[in-house]
């Protein structure tokens, strides 16, 4: 294949040899594949950072089919979900962490939808037509599960959800977080019936219309900030709300592989300076 020029959303070679093991090979018994699954996996970097529709893919990639064949074949076969659990494990034992959590955050986000087909409500709180998504996170902002549902369904069956699907993935966790919306004895007794964890509100002690950082809420807060710099999710433009959840897993994932080369790029620097170092003593 002819190298191309490469774009802002491409990954490095630091950030494939990280990545490049987790996405699935080519089957060995069949045809060879046209395109390198970096190429495919880049395609898909670009819609989800530039926001733009899949037949708008720059004709310097693979064609737009093809990237968007494993975009949906990977969001079905759960593969997103495995890289996305297995770069969070990689993240946390790297920060000093345990890979599983014990503790994360309960939140959600309205966001409005384009005139595409598909589920979609009105949020009369937030006073948005479109779609909600419920995020559960750990202490450092990273994606443990997320579900996407019409605006109109409420925090709280939203989070009965997300937190189904979490509870068999996630035995360490003991601990959640969450804002006023998630409120009440009936819901609090529900988490404990279900799930084994304990649910603490966080609640806003300040004036109304007044910000102030508040605990532990601030960081699922600065994960939906993570997700603001993909204009792809900058509003709902999907018809599935399972395609929707799979670039909210995409986004994360890139997010997790830069943060890795960095470190390792890091961790190489500082060797490579202390061995300096060590030469440079043995020599005086």
């Amino acid at each position: 294949m002819e190298t191309r020029q490469a774009y802002p959303t491409d990954l490095t070679d630091a950030e494939w040899r990280i990545l490049g093991p987790l996405v699935p090979a080519p089957a060995p018994n069949g045809r060879p594949a046209d395109y390198e699954r970096r190429e495919i996996v880049n395609g898909i970097l670009y819609i989800t950072r530039a926001g733009c529709a899949w037949r708008l893919l720059p004709h310097d990639f693979p064609p737009w089919p093809l990237v968007y064949h494993y975009f949906r074949q990977w969001s079905r076969d759960g593969t997103w979900e495995r890289i996305n659990t297995a770069l969070r494990e990689k993240v946390r034992r790297a920060e000093g962490h345990h890979r599983q959590p014990s503790a994360a955050l309960l939140d959600s986000q309205s966001v409005k939808m384009t005139d595409q087909a598909g589920t979609r409500g009105y949020d009369g709180g937030k006073h948005v037509t479109g779609r909600k998504r419920h995020l559960l996170v750990d202490t450092l902002g990273l994606l443990l599960m997320v579900v996407v549902t019409a605006a109109n369904t409420s925090d709280q069956a939203g989070a009965k959800q997300v937190l189904e699907r979490a509870t068999p993935q996630q035995p360490r966790l003991k601990h959640l977080w969450a804002d006023a919306g998630y409120k009440g004895a009936a819901f609090l007794a529900w988490v404990a019936r279900h799930c084994g964890w304990t649910l603490e509100i966080v609640q806003h002690l300040v004036p109304t219309h007044t910000f102030e950082v508040q605990p532990w809420r601030w960081i699922v807060e600065r994960t939906f900030g993570w997700l603001n710099r993909y204009r792809r999710l900058s509003k709902d433009y999907e018809q599935l709300p399972a395609s929707s959840e799979a670039l909210i897993r995409v986004a994360m994932i890139n997010l997790m592989v830069q943060r890795l080369a960095h470190q390792r790029a890091e961790k190489h620097q500082q060797q490579r300076t202390a061995k300096q170092l060590a030469l440079q003593q043995a020599r005086e």
